[in-house]
């Protein structure tokens, strides 16, 4: 029985390496279904929305792309195909944690609150939170929007830091909710809302893509700066290593760049707009060293 009972020992320390070895998590669950899901955003220029055609294009979705090439490898599966789902603000995180979805390729803001549910990748832009209204109009700072309809998208972080602000200057806004950007920007264009609070490049590529670009302006004022990464789930240390070291190589050959230039600095589907957005030094910094830091 000693015997017998130290052979099992034995077979169970071989077998614990060889487990330990093997891909779990979300890569378990791609290798298992040889699929990959993609969570992709509809109307986030330019970093995850649809063309012309109906396929979703953007800044976030080409780094996606490598991402998967890189699952490939790893698993070393080249039959890995991709899936695409939409997601809202309201149900990006919660299509992550059921399973529906393993990556979120759009913008999101990586915050220490979203932290205690999902994981982000590495920094992969950084924005600001501001305000774009009507360009001969009087408001240029959010005290200025005290008693006024405002717009806000559903799940935004931009809610919560205008409540912060109001509460900290003494004013009150009259949110008007939408479901997602589109929608509040046209709340504002419809004159429902005279301003629409959100990160200061979702707005610009609004702007650039509206019928009268000339008639908005953004608010220098600013609420917070935020750093964007993909979503993932968290305690999933081995997929996330995975994306980290994916996007740190394009970042260090030069891919990366390359990417943002193609997005921010160059004309862009589906009415071939540039936003002449150069990448801000906040960015080139998380470039430099790559980092998951939230806020």
């Amino acid at each position: 029985m000693k015997l017998l009972a130290y052979s099992c020992l034995i077979v169970a320390a071989i077998a614990i390496p060889a487990q330990a070895q093997s891909p779990g998590g979300t890569l378990a669950k791609i290798k298992a279904a040889s699929e990959m899901t993609i969570g992709h955003r509809d109307v986030s220029v330019p970093f995850s929305y649809l063309d012309e055609n109906q396929k979703p294009v953007g800044f976030a979705m080409d780094l996606c792309s490598r991402i998967v090439e890189a699952v490939r490898t790893d698993l070393k599966l080249p039959s890995i195909q991709t899936k695409l789902q939409p997601v809202q603000l309201s149900t990006q995180i919660p299509l992550i944690q059921n399973g529906t979805i393993d990556i979120v390729c759009g913008p999101a803001t990586n915050t220490l609150e979203r932290q205690k549910v999902v994981a982000f990748s590495n920094t992969i832009f950084v924005s600001s939170i501001r305000a774009v209204v009507k360009k001969d109009g009087p408001i240029k700072r959010f005290e200025d929007l005290n008693d006024k309809p405002v717009s806000l998208t559903t799940g935004s972080t931009s809610i919560a830091l205008l409540v912060s602000r109001a509460q900290e200057k003494h004013f009150q806004t009259k949110n008007v909710m939408s479901a997602d950007h589109a929608a509040s920007f046209l709340a504002l264009t419809t004159g429902r809302s005279e301003a629409f609070v959100m990160d200061d490049i979702l707005l610009a590529s609004l702007i650039a893509n509206s019928s009268n670009p000339g008639d908005w302006r953004i608010i220098d004022d600013s609420l917070r700066t935020e750093p964007y990464g993909l979503i993932i789930r968290n305690d999933d240390p081995e997929f996330k290593a995975l994306v980290d070291k994916t996007l740190a190589a394009m970042m260090q050959n030069g891919q990366f760049q390359e990417l943002y230039a193609k997005w921010f600095m160059s004309p862009i589907p589906p009415k071939n707009v540039n936003l002449n957005f150069p990448m801000t030094q906040p960015l080139k910094e998380a470039v430099t060293n790559p980092n998951d830091k939230g806020v």
